[in-house]
């Protein structure tokens, strides 16, 4: 059943007080994704007509903005990404590992998105890769799927990655598959202190060759000594890594990553209400076993915490590593399955996870004939350049 209220109800009736209100802090990419997301299959983005042969229904079909930050756009792109994973699985235990970033540090991820959030993939795969390739542990190369997520149930700033990751790899020399013990992949205690230790050195490059912009609350960082002291509570503090259970297979691993690599910050069936005043949404407590509760914002204050999930332009939130990187995929994969004498896996696997019902478009949803399409709906004339004539 399609949701009653949807993350664009919130911009149609909120979004331009929030504009007003915030002005002069709303970035380029905010203006872009609350426009796309309000927008989204209305007459304003076109679309086309269409009608059935047999009985004369006639309907409307507008068009997506596609943004990959709009709840409603991601069904056709999750997909693809999956057919395409699909050709890649293994047949070994999967794990699942995930890297959050402590809170101070999250601190500068806001201020530093496309700088911090590149570093936190970077040293959690290598984390994972370095301890791996240690003969005390593994002693083999391993490939691994990370998604980025920056939100928690109550849409709060939670950057972490999520690491989907085959049990097991090529020894060294390539010469046989080595694979990790029954139920146990790589000790987390260890992964954390090393994914602690490679994180901040790696932030303090960065502050070093002044990648890092830093204002507002933080703006006492950008003193070399305000900046040491807070690396030195960092380095005493705890970070979590957490291990799921291992899938239990293929299917498994493919409903998990139908779940979680084209999530937005917000799914539009987690909307309960959208009034004038306020915006009301489930959300589950994981420190209270997962028990679901009812949250009511502000309209400004939940546009807010949408708004800082936003990525800047061009990042990509899904990487790959190991014998999965993108160069030598093929050859990698290619190569395990002669170790693990397998055949690729070709047939789709089944996901676990109930189907959402869809509607097939190309059918009458009244008698079933065939719907054809006979007019294209124009998107409206754009808005007149206010630029200055020069000529």
């Amino acid at each position: 059943m399609a949701a009653r209220w949807e993350v664009a109800d919130v911009f149609r009736r909120h979004g331009d007080a929030y504009r007003r209100a915030h002005d002069g802090h709303l970035g380029r990419v905010e203006r872009r994704v609350m426009s796309a997301v309000a927008l989204c299959r209305t007459a304003a983005l076109g679309g086309h007509a269409e009608g059935c042969a047999d009985c004369g229904f006639v309907r409307h079909a507008y068009n997506s903005c596609r943004n990959r930050h709009c709840p409603k756009c991601q069904g056709q792109a999750r997909a693809e990404w999956l057919a395409a994973r699909q050709a890649e699985l293994l047949p070994v235990p999967y794990f699942h590992v995930v890297f959050t970033v402590a809170s101070p540090a999250a601190e500068i991820a806001f201020q530093n998105k496309q700088t911090v959030y590149a570093i936190l993939f970077r040293t959690a795969a290598e984390t994972l890769r370095r301890i791996a390739a240690d003969p005390n542990h593994l002693g083999a190369e391993i490939g691994l799927v990370a998604v980025l997520h920056t939100w928690g149930q109550t849409l709060q700033h939670h950057p972490h990655v999520h690491c989907v990751v085959p049990g097991g790899g090529p020894s060294p020399d390539g010469t046989r598959w080595v694979a990790c013990r029954p139920g146990f992949f790589l000790p987390i205690r260890v992964l954390s202190r090393l994914f602690r230790r490679l994180f901040l050195d790696e932030l303090r490059a960065a502050f070093d060759a002044g990648q890092l912009g830093l204002f507002g609350d933080l703006a006492h960082l950008a003193d070399p000594a305000g900046f040491a002291r807070r690396l030195r509570d960092l380095r005493r503090a705890e970070w979590i890594v957490y291990a799921k259970p291992p899938f239990g297979g293929p299917e498994q691993v493919l409903a998990y990553l139908a779940r979680y690599t084209h999530r937005v910050a917000i799914a539009n069936s987690r909307l309960m209400t959208v009034t004038e005043d306020d915006v009301t949404f489930r959300w589950k407590d994981y420190r209270h076993h997962g028990k679901s509760k009812v949250m009511a914002l502000d309209a400004d204050e939940f546009i807010r915490r949408f708004l800082l999930h936003t990525l800047p332009d061009g990042f990509h939130r899904i990487r790959h590593y190991g014998f999965l990187a993108n160069g030598h995929r093929a050859a990698k994969l290619a190569l395990c399955r002669e170790l693990l004498a397998a055949r690729p896996i070709i047939e789709p696997a089944t996901p676990t996870e109930p189907k959402q019902a869809t509607i097939a478009f190309d059918r009458c949803p009244c008698c079933g004939g065939a719907m054809i399409t006979f007019a294209i709906l124009l998107r409206p004339p754009p808005r007149p350049s206010f630029r200055q004539d020069t000529s």
